[in-house]
C-alpha cells in the first residue's frame, strides 16, 4: 500500500470510489450516499483543501482523507459554532483547519492507514487549531475513538446532534502543528511505503 497526497482533481476522478469507501466505513444508506458525492464534489475548491488516499499495490482506493480551513458559512462550521460558547469559538475555529472525512475500508482496517492518513492530513494542514466529528462509541472499542485519542484529540462537544443524522457525535479538536512523533504502533516499519510526494 501506497499513502499519496491527493490534488482536488484526484478526488474528482476517484469520486465513485471515494463515495464507496465512505458508505463501506460509516454504513450510510444508497440515497445518502449519493447526497454525500455532491458535498465531497463541492469541498474540493473549499479554501486549505488537503488530501490524502491510501492506494493497493494494483491502485484500488483503501482509504482516504481529507480538510480545509473551517470558516463561517459552511454548514459545518455554523453547526458547530452554534453549539459553543464565545470562549470556545475563539479557540477553536478563529484559526481551524476541519477534517471532514478520514476513511479505511472495512476489509483494510486494523493495519494502521488511518493513523497515517491522519497523521499525513494534519501536516499538510494550516491552521493553529483542527476539528473533526466522529460518531459517539465506546471509546476503548472504537478504532476511530482510540485512534483520535493516541493523536491528543480532546473533547469540544459530546452527544451533539447534527440536523438529518439520527446518531449522537462528537466534535473533537487539539492544537496545531502536529509535532510529536507517533506511538511505536503507528510508526511504519523499516522499509515500508510512507507517502509519496510530501
Amino acid at each position: 500500500m501506497r499513502l499519496v497526497p491527493w490534488q482536488p482533481d484526484d478526488m474528482l476522478r476517484r469520486l465513485d470510489d471515494v463515495v464507496s469507501v465512505y458508505g463501506e466505513a460509516m454504513g450510510y444508506r444508497a440515497e445518502l450516499l449519493q447526497t454525500r458525492r455532491g458535498y465531497i464534489g463541492a469541498h474540493v475548491r473549499r479554501a486549505g483543501f488537503r488530501a490524502v488516499a491510501t492506494l493497493t499495490t494494483d491502485g484500488h482506493l483503501a482509504g482516504f482523507g481529507y480538510g480545509y480551513a473551517s470558516g463561517p458559512g459552511q454548514w459545518w462550521h455554523d453547526q458547530v459554532r452554534a453549539a459553543l460558547d464565545e470562549t470556545a469559538r475563539q479557540r477553536w475555529l478563529s484559526d481551524c483547519f476541519e477534517v471532514v472525512e478520514l476513511h479505511v475500508r472495512p476489509s483494510a482496517q486494523g493495519h494502521g492507514i488511518g493513523a497515517r492518513q491522519l497523521r499525513a492530513l494534519l501536516a499538510m494542514a494550516d491552521g493553529s487549531t483542527v476539528l473533526l466529528s466522529t460518531p459517539e462509541a465506546d471509546e476503548q472499542r472504537s478504532r476511530a475513538w482510540r485512534l483520535y485519542r493516541r493523536f491528543g484529540f480532546s473533547d469540544v462537544l459530546r452527544d451533539f446532534y447534527f440536523p438529518g443524522d439520527e446518531r449522537a457525535f462528537a466534535i473533537l479538536g487539539r492544537g496545531l502543528p502536529l509535532t510529536e512523533r507517533p506511538p511505536a504502533e503507528e510508526a511504519p516499519a523499516e522499509g515500508a511505503p510512507g507517502i509519496v510526494g510530501i
